[in-house]
Formats: structure tokens, sequence, C-alpha cells
């Protein structure tokens, strides 16, 4: 299999600043952590501390575990967290009616923003798995 190079170290580090709130471990596809990180301040900031030498070790694994193609993850995450509410990355995933679904609710009451957070990985995954010429 060839090394693809699905996440950025780079967006890793930077949501690491915000880490204690779980950013970079939804980012690299662990939601579960990142909830629990959300609630409990990074593990009282010392899993934040530890995640500092476990990024690579994650952006590995994210970069195993899903499939490059037409979407880029970091873009689509970067929209998701700046422009959520707003449905601006499910524009970018080509989900026109989820999208203005989004606009038109604040991110389905901001319900529909925490699922992204929990599966937008997948559902870029799941797009970048599909033929080229498929129809979204």
């Amino acid at each position: 299999m060839t090394n693809q190079d699905t996440h950025s170290k780079t967006i890793g580090y930077l949501l690491w600043i915000f880490g204690f709130l779980g950013s970079h471990r939804f980012y690299y596809g662990r939601p579960v952590t990142g909830t629990i990180w959300f609630f409990t301040l990074g593990l009282l900031f010392i899993g934040w501390i530890i995640d500092l030498f476990l990024i690579p070790g994650m952006d590995r694994e994210a970069d195993r575990r899903y499939r490059t193609g037409r979407i880029d993850y970091t873009v689509s995450w970067i929209l998701l967290t700046f422009l959520g509410v707003f449905g601006i990355h499910r524009f970018y995933l080509g989900k026109w009616v989820t999208g203005l679904v989004y606009l038109l609710t604040g991110g389905l009451f901001l319900v529909g923003y925490l699922y992204d957070y929990w599966t937008l990985n997948d559902q870029i995954d799941e797009l970048n798995r599909r033929p080229q010429d498929a129809r979204i």
C-alpha cells in the first residue's frame, strides 16, 4: 500500500494548542477521546501534554486509516471548525441540501455541527472511496 498523507502534522500541532478541548483528537479521527478531553480539559491537562508527543503516531494512524482523494481533510476540518454552523464544510463536501439546512438553522441548532465533529473523517473517507465520476 502506498503511503498517503491525509492529515497534516502542522494542523495537528496547531489544534493541539486547543487540545485540552479535544480538537486535535477529533481531527485525527478519535471522537471518543476527543469528547473525554473536552469534558475533562485534556484529562486535567496531563493527557494534553502527553499528546504533544503522540501526535506523530496519531498522524500516521490517520494516514493509514483514511483514503486520499478529491476531498481534502485539512480544508474540510478548517471549514468545519470556523464556518461549520453555516454549513460551509457541507457545501465543500458536495452535500448541498444539508449545507442549506445548516446555513438556515445554525448547524441544525449546533447538534449537526457536533455530529460532524464525530463523523467528518468518515464522511470524507466515504466520498474519497467513490469513483470520480459517481454523483454525490
